[in-house]
């Protein structure tokens, strides 16, 4: 490991110093390569004259500084803390040196590179407030600034931060104490800055990332839904009810897994991502190897293929069959999304692949798991109001994706009908989904109640998104519609919580 220590006392003769050399010596035993940066001894300007800070030259002292902050993988912090906050020294020095083009780089007024992703730190701090009180009364100001605001804006994570105080009350034995927990932060370098604990932390979120759990809602209310019009309500057969959504889960994991695989090319690409749209982006920011990734895809599908298997032992009589052949169709329709030779999402079939796949497939799966007839006409008739309301959310989601898909050659319906006939195709799924449904419940008096609400709720909601999709049609749209896409995604529910609602 590369190793950057920086002490921002303004005196090398400090307790900072002291505990700056402890830091040092633990780390240079474990056998981490370290390079040290003493700012007092640094000639350089902390103001910044220029109009932007990366217009003003850099004293030799900063370019080396520079060098060296992108040279380490580790870099460490002492200094001390004085009214709440560090010491005017650092912060001098972060401003000349934390400068865009080597920090950060900004992509629009909100967004940005982070130049200096990958990098992580260790905040070392000495103070004669009682750690408890800055922490908990102070609220860390300093250290939220310098964690969050400066490294973590640049990309660098800091994963420990050790307060020392207070020190005017201390005497000789505590402080011997303190340099050897010093000590013993930098020793603990031999197996990486993170703790055991930390990389298991980093590992679990890094999985919960790449489920993308956010939309799986969604699902589950659809496959509950058809499950209760199966039986016209509870209660549920509640061995088919949850090993058949086990299935549906991870059918939808592996399918979400098998998309970073083979969209990492446009992922990778992609300036826009967000919680929508870009994938998790694991294995683009390299939280996650392919490694890991191909077992989790590995492991998804065998689990939904025990599950299935389960779920047609538990089936109800003569239901195996159909059961068996439904979740095969359907997870096909998934897991080709982005898998050769199908590719789905690359032919401009992706969109209407996940609106059926949302419906129909998750109303189907429920109500068969339960019992019922695959052609029976109450599922597809729920499904189909459903299928067209998911439809504004998926094109949608496909418009900040639009430059990055059209590099890599993945042809999506957005990409082959532009941005604005996208908002258009949306306004049109928007208005005729609530109209289904209002067509259907006069047609069928029996399904009124399952679908007055999805016409009445869903008619007042899509004039509001239509508002919104109205501004796409007649003037440049924003790179990211994050509120657009929520409220697309809202308005799905008119047409699955009222039936939910109403057959439970």
């Amino acid at each position: 490991m590369r190793c950057l220590l920086i002490l921002a006392h303004p005196r090398r003769d400090s307790f900072c110093g002291a505990l700056f050399d402890a830091y040092a010596a633990g780390a240079r035993q474990a056998g981490v390569e370290c390079r040290e940066l003493i700012l007092s001894a640094l000639k350089f300007d902390p103001n910044v004259h220029a109009v932007s800070p990366e217009l003003q030259p850099l004293e030799p002292d900063l370019v080396r500084a520079q060098h060296d902050i992108a040279w380490a993988e580790h870099v460490v912090f002492v200094y001390p803390t004085w009214w709440g906050t560090f010491p005017a020294l650092l912060k001098g020095f972060l401003d000349r040196v934390l400068v865009p083009g080597f920090a950060f780089r900004h992509v629009t007024h909100d967004r940005w590179d982070k130049l200096l992703a990958g990098r992580t730190a260790d905040l070392l701090t000495t103070m004669d407030t009682p750690p408890p009180i800055y922490r908990f009364i102070y609220r860390a100001p300093g250290r939220q600034a310098l964690a969050r605001a400066t490294l973590g804006y640049c990309g660098l994570r800091t994963v420990r931060a050790d307060s020392f105080g207070p020190v005017i009350a201390s005497d000789a034995a505590q402080r011997s104490r303190w340099l050897e927990r010093a000590r013993a932060s930098g020793a603990r370098l031999a197996h990486g800055a993170l703790s055991p604990a930390q990389r298991r932390a980093q590992r679990v979120l890094a999985w919960l990332a790449a489920l993308r759990l956010q939309f799986y809602p969604m699902t589950w209310i659809a496959y509950t839904v058809g499950a209760l019009a199966a039986g016209a309500g509870p209660p549920l057969a509640m061995a088919p009810y949850l090993l058949g959504y086990l299935a549906l889960f991870f059918l939808e994991a592996a399918t979400v897994f098998l998309n970073e695989w083979f969209d990492f090319d446009s992922d990778r690409r992609n300036r826009n991502a967000g919680p929508f749209t870009g994938g998790s982006r694991v294995l683009v920011d390299g939280r996650l190897d392919r490694a890991a990734m191909r077992k989790g895809i590995a492991l998804a599908l065998l689990a939904a293929v025990a599950a299935l298997v389960a779920l047609i032992a538990a089936a109800p009589a003569g239901s195996a069959l159909p059961v068996a052949l439904l979740y095969a169709v359907f997870a096909a329709f998934a897991l080709f999304y982005t898998v050769p030779p199908l590719k789905l999402s690359h032919r401009g079939l992706g969109e209407l692949d996940v609106a059926l796949t949302h419906s129909v497939g998750a109303i189907l799966a429920g109500y068969v798991a339960q019992g019922g007839g695959w052609s029976h006409r109450v599922p597809w008739l729920l499904a189909l109001p459903l299928g067209i309301a998911v439809l504004p959310s998926i094109l949608l989601a496909g418009c900040p994706d639009h430059a990055a898909d059209q590099a890599a050659a993945k042809r999506t319906l957005v990409v082959l009908l532009g941005k604005r006939n996208t908002a258009r195709l949306a306004m049109a799924a928007t208005v005729a989904a609530p109209a289904t449904a209002a067509l259907l419940a006069l047609a069928r008096p029996d399904m009124a109640a399952l679908l007055g609400w999805g016409a009445l709720g869903g008619a007042v909601h899509g004039a509001w998104l239509c508002q919104h999709l109205r501004r796409f049609t007649v003037q440049e749209m924003p790179e990211r519609i994050d509120g657009a896409i929520v409220l697309a995604l809202t308005f799905i529910l008119w047409f699955c919580i009222p039936p939910l609602l109403v057959l439970a």
